[in-house]
């Protein structure tokens, strides 16, 4: 249902198991949505479909998902026509997420994002949030966390390094970041997320997008 607070989010979660949680590693993937039309004025920005290219590019990035085990227990998604039907071209899933359009995710600032996220219930294990840029780049980035770009000579190992400057330098349509996150959702914020892959459909065999 549309709107600005999850219902799916307001699990009651006893202490004990809350306190078990908080230790607990979940996943977070953030997908911006697969390319879309811009050849009907008449339409509007919320209203714009995916162009061939993007639901190419969506269907080939759901098949890379599955290949790589990516499966989300709930997916937040924001109500816009092309990031639905961005979701639809993903499937199949394995296993049927729980699905929620929000219409707070259409072009939503990056703490918007986070309001949403820190929403979510803490049994969740993998959240994927599709959505839009700008807001989207600017929520992995704040994931990520300065600090993770202001140690040069630190152990983080060469192909990390090489994934955050990809990251840092744009989010094409289509791309998917997928993240650990060690904390409660509940009390994500800046440098909550390890960054684990960075991928683009430009990544994928075959591409041509």
């Amino acid at each position: 249902m549309p709107g600005g607070t999850s219902a799916l989010a307001r699990g009651i979660v006893p202490a004990g198991i809350r306190e078990r949680l908080s230790i607990a590693l979940r996943q977070l993937l953030l997908m911006r949505h697969a390319k879309s039309l811009w050849d009907d004025p008449k339409l509007s920005d919320h209203a714009r479909p995916l162009n061939g290219r993007g639901r190419d590019a969506a269907r080939a990035m759901g098949a890379s998902l599955r290949g790589l085990g990516l499966a989300p227990d709930i997916v937040l998604v924001s109500s816009a026509r092309r990031t639905l039907q961005t979701l639809e071209a993903l499937g199949p899933w394995a296993e049927t997420p729980l699905i929620e359009p929000m219409d707070a995710l259409y072009l939503a600032s990056p703490q918007a994002l986070l309001d949403v996220l820190h929403g979510v219930t803490e049994t969740a294990r993998s959240v994927l949030l599709l959505g839009h840029n700008p807001g989207l780049h600017e929520l992995a980035m704040i994931l990520v966390g300065a600090q993770a770009f202001a140690r040069p000579g630190s152990s983080i190992a060469q192909t990390d390094r090489e994934m955050l400057t990809r990251l840092a330098e744009g989010y094409p349509t289509g791309a998917l970041c997928e993240f650990s996150v060690a904390g409660l959702w509940g009390q994500l914020g800046e440098g909550g997320g390890r960054l684990l892959r960075f991928m683009t459909p430009r990544d994928l065999p075959d591409s041509d997008d």
